[in-house]
């Protein structure tokens, strides 16, 4: 069967590793987002960007993220890497602004003077 690499974009509660104890908290994170990646994506091997084990290690083990939007890609090998998701940035281009309005000096602003200059010049 031949396929082509599906790419999906989750958002992963990971609320309930909160149940588990401190101490063991941000490990119980990393095996619910295997899970999931398992579930989801049905593989049975999934594999952790470096950057999304680094964001969630980053609070220490016993404070994870409550969630995390991630990008998950299975490849025709059936290996699932899942990374962290970063939003397509749109560029949009503007109209240059009219000639009048660039050559126009703009108005000096004088700064106001404080209560203490305005006391000592009286």
């Amino acid at each position: 069967m031949s396929e082509e690499n599906i790419t999906r974009v989750y958002t992963i509660n990971l609320g309930k590793a909160w149940i588990t104890p401190r101490y063991r908290r941000t490990d119980r994170v990393i095996n619910m987002i295997r899970e999931f990646a398992e579930k989801h994506m049905k593989s049975g091997e999934v594999k952790l960007d470096q950057d999304l084990n680094r964001q969630i290690w980053a609070r220490g083990k016993t404070n994870p993220p409550r969630k995390v939007r991630v990008k998950m890609v299975k490849d025709e090998d059936d290996v699932v890497t899942v990374s962290l998701y970063e939003e397509p940035v749109e560029t949009t281009t503007t109209a240059p602004a009219p000639a009048a309005a660039i050559e126009a000096p703009a108005a000096e602003v004088k700064p106001e003077e404080t209560k203490a200059e305005a006391a000592a010049k009286q």
